[in-house]
């Protein structure tokens, strides 16, 4: 179980949240939810005592599971050893054995060395390698892989590691920041699986709203300043909570009526004989003021991608035996399809098969080893990089607004305010430098770039990444509306599911493409 007692985080002038109490139970799944920038991450840290609260204190037991992000900290260890560093009593206890094998031998050193071994069985360290290497053969990190150093493994693997640090060791509570972050399809159904067993106290954050719907019993909500527990899932919340809202405003609106008839009478009456019964009246008023309705920090960005201003052709891309590898390894090996007008095709597989190596070719920004790809008439191409620093300069001191205007030739300026109001860069936000920019404020930067150019071709590569639930409901409609033609990969079933109406699976050994829905596509593979 896991207690907060009047937290109250102030950031400079800003309160993300005050006073909040709360108790997490043990055998509860919590989602903590809301926008970029409400305090989750923060929260998390406060918990585990890695940032302070202004004021207000924490109650913990005594091991608990927190997702780091650090990966550089690990770099020089094995990837077994990282696991088992999730309990920290055991690998201090390893550390220190290790250390005494090295001096001489005393009286004293053999006690030690007892003592030591009590606390290692105490904690299954004799399993612990074993144990360890059961989690990292279900995130899908290979065998071979166990014993090398952190830092000669992908990186994607290297936050899977990491992961499985979190889950190591049973903790009593469990804390996960963006956990499905680097995960493929696959990895996340593991996880969601292992969190279903998990009897502890479960803390997560996540973009992903199907795997919060899947696995949370409870929503944690930070809006108006503070923290409500809703109980279900996220979608069961957001029913709750607009329901809630709806009752209140009505209530509110019902009580100003009220207090107008009111006032009507004390003014007419006011200064006549019926004084009892307009101070009656008068404490009548006072007792149905209507409650203060806080504002919701939850914003929506308005995303749409308007109609291309020169449609394609029928064929957009004719792909003829196109193959691409790296060194001795071929990701892609003899691909032949046709890519049609109004096609939205979701790209799915587990990490490392293609799928960002297929998009780039599409994209123009890296050449085939072999094969033809054949652009149709009239393609103009809008490309969503995963790593956002392929189209944007994060060292740049240019505005956000000065980046907007040089994407189109002749825009006006009023044009790029519209945009750039439309994702969230209200007043001078807009002018804000690209180095000061969030990962979701620069993906909400590069989304309003293709909105602002009406292409008729996307390819998008894990746009969801950095950000929240609201804007990636948004992209997903946007997406679903547009009248061009949309290629995206990503993890995020929720947005594939309302947004593609093809899928190109990345399998074993072949690339299948699939004319349907993601869901239909598990249906049918099963």
């Amino acid at each position: 179980m896991i207690t907060l007692n009047a937290i109250t985080k102030k950031m400079g002038i800003r309160t993300l949240f005050e006073n909040v109490t709360a108790t997490f139970s043990t055998g509860n799944r919590y989602g903590l939810t809301g926008p970029n920038g409400a305090g989750k991450s923060t929260l998390l840290k406060i918990i585990m005592g890695v940032e302070e609260a202004t004021s207000g204190t924490v109650t913990l037991p005594k091991r608990v599971g927190f997702l780091k992000q650090n990966i550089e900290a690990f770099r020089d260890f094995k990837v077994v050893d990282v696991v088992v560093m999730g309990n920290k009593r055991l690998w201090a206890a390893f550390a220190e054995r290790d250390a005494l094998y090295e001096v001489e031998m005393t009286d004293a050193v053999g006690i030690r060395l007892g003592e030591i071994e009590e606390i290692i069985g105490e904690e299954n360290g004799y399993e612990a390698e074993s144990e360890a290497e059961v989690l990292l053969t279900g995130m899908g990190i290979p065998s071979p892989l166990h014993n090398q150093k952190m830092h000669t493994i992908p990186t994607d693997q290297q936050f899977k590691v990491m992961l499985c640090q979190a889950l190591f060791g049973n903790p009593e509570a469990l804390l996960l920041d963006e956990p499905t972050n680097h995960l493929d399809l696959e990895s996340i159904g593991w996880l969601e699986s292992f969190l279903h067993e998990y009897k502890g106290t479960l803390i997560v954050v996540s973009h992903d709203r199907h795997f919060l719907n899947a696995v949370t019993t409870h929503i944690a909500d930070i809006d108006y300043d503070t923290l409500i527990i809703y109980p279900g899932n996220y979608d069961m919340m957001l029913v709750t909570k607009t329901a809630a809202r709806d009752r209140t405003e009505e209530e509110n609106k019902s009580k100003e009526k009220k207090i107008s008839q009111l006032n009507e009478f004390v003014a007419k009456f006011g200064a006549g004989t019926r004084a009892s019964q307009v101070q009656s009246r008068i404490r009548e008023i006072e007792r149905l003021q209507p409650q203060e309705l806080k504002k919701s920090n939850i914003q929506r960005p308005y995303i749409r991608f308007y109609p291309p201003e020169r449609p394609s052709g029928q064929i957009v891309y004719k792909i003829e035996k196109l193959s691409k590898g790296y060194d001795d390894k071929s990701v892609i090996k003899s691909l032949t399809m046709d890519v049609l007008k109004g096609d939205k095709i979701g790209l799915i597989g587990n990490n490392g098969r293609g799928k960002t190596t297929l998009l780039k070719m599409l994209a123009g920004v890296l050449a085939q080893d072999s094969g033809k790809i054949e652009l149709g008439h009239q393609i103009q191409i809008g490309y969503f990089p995963q790593n956002h620093e392929e189209v944007i300069d994060k060292k740049s001191d240019m505005t956000a607004f000065e980046w907007l205007k040089k994407r189109k030739e002749g825009v006006y300026d009023q044009e790029i305010r519209s945009i750039l109001g439309k994702m969230l860069f209200g007043g001078d936000d807009a002018f804000k430098p690209i180095s000061h920019l969030s990962g979701g404020e620069t993906a909400r930067l590069i989304i309003g770039g293709l909105m602002l150019c009406n292409y008729n071709v996307l390819i998008l590569d894990e746009p969801n990444n950095h950000l929240d639930l609201e804007a990636v409901s948004a992209l997903a409609w946007a997406i679903n509306e547009f009248q061009g033609t949309v290629l995206v990969a990503s993890h995020d079933r929720d947005l594939l599911n309302n947004g593609a109406n093809k899928i190109l699976a990345f399998e074993e050994n072949k690339l299948h493409l699939f004319d349907g829905k993601l869901d239909e596509y598990f249906r049918h593979r099963s």
